[in-house]
């Protein structure tokens, strides 16, 4: 039986985790006494014991965990920012050309950012395909909730008295030094970064990225893009669909899910590109489960919600 470990299983992404795997019988979950938690001894003997260990630390933290690991057959799936674009690491989105069989065959694998998720989905096919140049100058728009800013955030939203100005969306990343903008470059292979829009809005869970695009700035059509997301979106957990709800778009409509829709709007002159999924799901503990599930050999939705 496959030995997990959580480090940093109190955390948003971590409980999340250990919840999904709390009913599997393919798995040992190894949980750590509460007074131990924290303890580096216990932590070390716990990362070296695991066949599989899940990091959902902060990014310093992260990097110490992995250098206390010295069991050359111990996996780790990091949910921090800090390996996504390190050599040495398999970038965790499984949907993207080849980066199945890497993440099998990978003993350190850097799970997706939430908002980058849905960008990449959406931007890496274009330009390994060639439709957007690797120069192309974008902007991205990403609505989520605010289950997305962890613990202090989500007590900050349910809290009794809060804060008013809670009560409408909030624009943050002002100063466009966006952690998830490091990722969302490297993977795509792009030569900037985009104008970043991040907005943390009063609903628990679920995001909305999209992509606008002029279609003279493309290498091609509209309908070449949606050809593309058809033949790389065609798996349970990332799928192409034009859907909508009347002429609206829920940033809510994939929460308390794992998969991401992935659509085309707009006409002929003025494109949308658009990813909708739950911030706790495919861009969170969801697709770190995937990924776990990949190492392991089962199929990839195993213990998810689609």
């Amino acid at each position: 039986m496959t030995k997990v470990f959580i480090d940093g299983s109190a955390g948003t992404t971590g409980l999340r985790i250990r919840e999904r795997l709390a009913g599997r019988n393919d798995i040992k979950l190894m949980i750590l006494p509460e007074e131990l938690r924290k303890d580096p001894t216990a932590r070390k003997e716990a990362l070296n014991a695991a066949d599989i260990v899940f990091l959902c630390l902060p990014d310093a933290a992260s990097v110490e965990a992995v250098s206390m690991i010295e069991n050359p057959h111990t996996a780790v799936i990091d949910t921090s920012t800090a390996h996504r674009t390190a050599c040495g690491w398999t970038y965790g989105f499984p949907e993207l050309a080849g980066k199945r069989e890497e993440i099998q065959n990978s003993k350190r694998i850097a799970n997706p950012g939430c908002h980058a998720s849905g960008f990449i989905a959406l931007i890496a096919p274009l330009v390994k395909t060639g439709i957007l140049p690797h120069d192309t100058a974008l902007s991205c728009f990403s609505l989520t909730g605010y289950s997305g800013g962890g613990k202090k955030m989500i007590a900050e939203y349910e809290g009794e008295g809060r804060d008013l100005l809670l009560d409408a969306p909030r624009q943050y990343g002002l100063t466009q030094n966006h952690k998830h903008l490091k990722e969302m470059v490297a993977v795509c292979g792009l030569e900037t970064a985009p104008v970043f829009c991040p907005i943390v809005a009063p609903f628990y869970s679920g995001m909305e990225v999209t992509v606008p695009l002029f279609a003279k700035d493309i290498n091609g059509t509209v309908e070449d893009i949606k050809r593309v997301y058809a033949a790389y979106y065609q798996s349970k957990l990332v799928h192409y669909e034009n859907a909508d709800e009347n002429g609206f778009l829920s940033a809510g409509a994939f929460s308390g899910k794992d998969n991401m829709q992935v659509s085309v709007f707009g006409n002929v002159e003025r494109i949308l590109l658009t990813a909708r999924y739950d911030n706790l799901g495919k861009g969170a503990s969801g697709a770190a489960i995937q990924n776990m599930n990949i190492l392991l050999g089962v199929d990839e939705t195993t213990g998810l919600e689609v």
